[in-house]
């Protein structure tokens, strides 16, 4: 069934272009503006093109939903394939099917709702022409990971995105944004290079690299051995990205160094290109090198739920000088370490699990980070004692839809029925409770258990989070005269180099006992409320993810065969 039918050579073109405009609209945002684009100022134009690219690309997926056949979500549609390196069988081969689909649908939203936020709230920084040419080069690297069927164009568009989020947070990012993004590059690139010899090895000795006929020979054209090195090789690379716990320890600098749309795209779109990778690569290919090393992966799965969650409990409590975006990251090493534990069960209700969590935890945590981002630039600080400690009536009373958005996302991200982030989190440990044949049953019940009990822990941070930032500590009991409220930012696109954040421990201790919080302005309501809307769709109605993606995932760990 479509809703609309459109003819396969249309659907060609629009994939191709969703991949292609981000990267053209990228040289374009450094070429000067045309006179009758400029606008107020260039600044002005410049932005206004981030937006209405991303736009276009988000027009031209929502078109591709609208006519992928979803009654044959298995079946890889809007194909093209054309040889590009003859000598070593390298053909751009593009594609999509239930499983990456939604991917590509998430990915260009949370693009447009970034762009569309720095349209209004630029972060302080270099040239805003620089500023959005590296966004449309993350999305265009982005999109094609998620659209490409190659193991070697796999591998460029894998990388493609490293470079535009480095400079994204080493030039207009905050404290410590050096070191950040050092360290996100180095370790990323680390696992890259191993990553790219699995892949490698993968192509040379089963003679292809199209990742469609290697998924339907379902490593049987490939050794046991060499099953296991691959899996070992390109799972560290994928496992850094994730980020798996103890690989994880780049994220949280990374997450509290970037400015609030490098955190919203690091963790709504990036982190899913290692766990996309698990499903797509490594389960249909090397089935019998993940059989291998599936219990070790569910075991680092759910000592990154535990970790996570400690490491957010130790930062929300009094006294610890907590960053609430650094708490945030956190939270997605254990988020992510369910979808982890729903790959390792190799099962199609663990592999739908992780994959409808993804989509939870880009919709939620993009929210997040939205949110406390909205905090920081408000109060100055994302220092959670001086939010809790010196907020007066704290946000619900100073700021109270923007309070009441901020408990809506930490209670979906705790996965509350009802809202996207208790079925990923539910079917992952429903997988986990019967694993694929050959899997120790008492090993998984086992990590099943400890996964549970991180959701309780989970929920023990964000309800803590919840009291203190929006209900405050030691409220004074004051009443602020319209004279004391904090002025209302500009209707239009903030210059560079103004735009930012006032430096930690500033604002927030020079006047938060004192004003009254600027609430939610329209631009930030545009930006949030299409998340918090699919965080309710997907909660309510989840068979329209899974719908989409079960069918593709049983054919997958089939081998290809329905």
């Amino acid at each position: 069934m479509t809703v609309i039918d459109i003819s396969p050579s249309v659907m060609q073109f629009l994939l191709a272009f969703i991949v292609v405009a981000p990267l053209l609209g990228a040289l374009a945002a450094l070429l000067p503006a045309p006179p009758g684009l400029r606008g107020k100022n260039p600044d002005q134009a410049v932005l206004r093109h981030g937006v209405t690219v991303t736009g276009a690309v988000l027009v031209a997926a929502i078109v591709l939903a609208v006519g992928f056949d979803h009654d044959h979500p298995a079946t890889m549609q809007a194909t093209t394939d054309i040889s590009w390196i003859p000598a070593l069988d390298v053909r751009i081969h593009l594609g999509i099917d239930g499983i990456s689909l939604p991917l590509l649908v998430l990915t260009a939203l949370l693009t447009f709702l970034c762009a569309l936020y720095s349209y209004f709230k630029l972060p302080a920084g270099p040239s805003p022409k620089a500023f959005v040419a590296l966004v449309l080069v993350l999305e265009s690297g982005t999109l094609a990971t998620f659209a490409v069927l190659d193991l070697l164009l796999f591998f460029l568009a894998f990388e493609m995105v490293l470079i535009p989020m480095y400079f994204l947070i080493a030039r207009w990012g905050g404290d410590q944004r050096q070191a950040a993004a050092w360290k996100f590059i180095l370790y990323t690139l680390l696992g890259s290079v191993v990553m790219l010899l699995g892949l490698l090895l993968i192509g040379l000795k089963s003679g292809t690299f199209d990742m469609v006929a290697l998924a339907t020979d379902n490593g049987r054209g490939l050794t046991t051995s060499v099953q296991v090195i691959a899996v070992l090789a390109i799972g560290l690379g994928l496992a850094v990205k994730t980020p798996m716990w103890p690989l994880h320890s780049w994220l949280p600098d990374a997450h509290t160094a970037a400015p609030t749309v490098g955190s919203v795209l690091l963790a709504g779109v990036l982190l899913k290109m290692g766990t996309y990778g698990f499903v797509r690569i490594l389960l249909p290919v090397a089935p019998d090198g993940m059989r291998t090393f599936a219990p070790y992966l569910a075991a680092f799965a759910v000592v990154g739920i535990v970790y996570g969650s400690l490491a957010c409990l130790a930062l929300a409590r009094t006294g610890a000088k907590g960053d609430l975006k650094r708490l945030i990251a956190y939270s997605s090493v254990g988020h992510m370490g369910f979808v982890l534990l729903g790959i390792a069960t190799m099962t199609p209700t663990g592999v739908n699990g992780a994959l409808f969590a993804n989509i939870a935890h880009g919709l939620i945590t993009g929210l997040l980070f939205f949110l406390v981002g909205a905090v920081k630039d408000r109060y100055g600080t994302a220092d959670l004692d001086t939010l809790a400690g010196a907020t007066g009536a704290a946000l619900y009373g100073r700021a109270p839809r923007l309070g009441a958005l901020l408990a809506f996302a930490a209670i979906a991200s705790l996965g509350l029925p009802g809202l996207a982030g208790f079925w990923g989190e539910m079917l992952t440990l429903f997988g986990a409770y019967s694993p694929a044949e050959g899997l120790s049953r008492p090993a998984f019940r086992t990590f099943m258990a400890i996964g549970a009990f991180g959701t309780l822990l989970t929920a023990a941070y964000m309800l803590i989070v919840v009291r203190r930032v929006c209900m405050g500590e030691h409220a004074p009991h004051s009443r602020l005269s319209p004279d004391d409220r904090a002025p209302q930012p500009p209707a239009g696109p903030v210059p560079s180099g103004t735009a930012g954040p006032e430096p930690s421990g500033t604002a927030g201790t020079r006047t938060a006992t004192t004003t009254q919080l600027a609430d939610i302005h329209p631009y930030e309501a545009a930006a949030w409320t299409p998340l918090a809307a699919l965080t309710v769709l997907a909660g309510l109605w989840p068979a329209v993810l899974l719908g989409l993606t079960d069918p593709a995932v049983q054919q997958l760990l089939a081998g290809g065969k329905s």
